[in-house]
C-alpha cells in the first residue's frame, strides 16, 4: 500500500530524509571520529582506545565499549542517560568483542545541533567514527528514526518541532552489510551471516502493532539508502567528506 502523503513544513515527503553528511578523521588526537549530520540535527564522534583494562562490572573475556553523551548545553540529564545506555548495548552488539579482551573503547558523542531523531544520528555518527578507528566490527548499523502522525501516517527523520507533534515514534536500527568498508578483520567467513534483521528497536508513545510493522518496513527501506551512502562516506578517500540529498 502506497504511503498517504502528509504535508510537511519543509517540502519532504513522508519517505524522505533530510540531506546526509558525513566527515570521517576531523579530530586528529583522537583514534577516530566523526561528524554526521541530518538536516540540522549534527553530531560530533570521537573513539578512544581500545584501552587495557575494564570496569569491574564488565566481562575481562570481552572488550568493553563506554559511552560518554555530551549535550550541546547544560548537564546531561535523565534521557541523556537513556540515550547512553541505547548507544551502549547498540555499539555492543556490532563490534567484535572477543578480539580485544580485557580492554576498554570509548566513544564520546558530542551533540552540535539538535533539530529532531537526535538518538539515530548519534548511533550513525558512532558507527563512522568507530570504521574511522579500525575498531573490529561484525557489521555497521544504521539507524532511522520513525514517526506515527494523529492521521496514523508514517514519517521519516521528523524534525525537532514535529516531534512534538506525533503521537508516538520508533527509532530502528539495522545492520549494513557493505562488508568492503569494514576494517580489517572485522568480518571473516566463519563469522555469523549478516540477516535482514534489526539490532535494536525503541518505541515512546502508543503504536498500534499494524503500526509498528510499517515503521519497520519504512525504516528498513530507507536504512538501505542510508547503508549506501555510508559506503561511499567509507569508501571515498581523505578527506573523507560526502554530502548527498536523499
Amino acid at each position: 500500500m502506497a504511503p498517504m502523503e502528509v504535508d510537511r513544513a519543509d517540502g519532504r515527503t513522508s519517505n524522505q530524509l533530510r540531506p546526509l553528511s558525513c566527515t570521517r578523521n576531523v579530530l586528529h588526537r583522537a583514534h577516530g571520529s566523526a561528524r554526521w549530520s541530518q538536516g540540522d540535527t549534527i553530531v560530533l564522534a570521537a573513539v578512544f582506545g581500545p584501552k587495557a583494562g575494564t570496569k569491574k562490572e564488565e566481562n575481562p573475556e570481552k572488550a568493553s565499549i563506554e559511552v560518554i553523551w555530551k549535550p550541546k548545553t547544560g548537564l546531561i540529564g535523565k534521557v541523556e542517560k537513556e540515550y547512553e545506555m541505547i548507544l551502549k548495548r547498540t555499539l555492543q552488539s556490532v563490534c567484535l568483542l572477543t578480539i580485544h579482551p580485557n580492554t576498554t573503547t570509548s566513544v564520546i558523542v558530542q551533540v552540535v545541533g539538535d533539530d529532531g531523531a537526535l538518538l539515530p544520528c548519534a548511533i550513525n555518527a558512532s558507527c563512522a567514527a568507530l570504521a574511522d578507528a579500525g575498531i573490529p566490527l561484525k557489521y555497521l548499523a544504521v539507524a532511522i528514526c520513525c514517526g506515527l502522525t494523529g492521521s496514523r501516517s508514517v514519517i521519516l527523520d521528523p524534525t525537532k518541532i514535529e516531534e512534538k507533534k506525533i503521537l508516538a515514534f520508533a527509532y530502528l536500527v539495522f545492520p549494513n552489510s557493505p562488508i568492503s568498508v569494514l576494517p580489517k578483520g572485522s568480518l571473516t567467513e566463519d563469522s555469523e551471516p549478516i540477516e535482514a534483521g534489526i539490532i535494536t528497536s525503541v518505541t515512546h508513545g502508543a503504536m498500534p502493532v499494524v503500526d509498528y510493522f510499517n515503521c519497520l518496513d519504512r525504516g528498513y527501506a530507507a536504512c538501505a539508502k542510508i547503508s549506501e551512502f555510508l559506503r561511499r562516506s567509507m569508501e571515498s578517500q581523505a578527506p573523507s567528506d560526502l554530502t548527498k540529498t536523499t
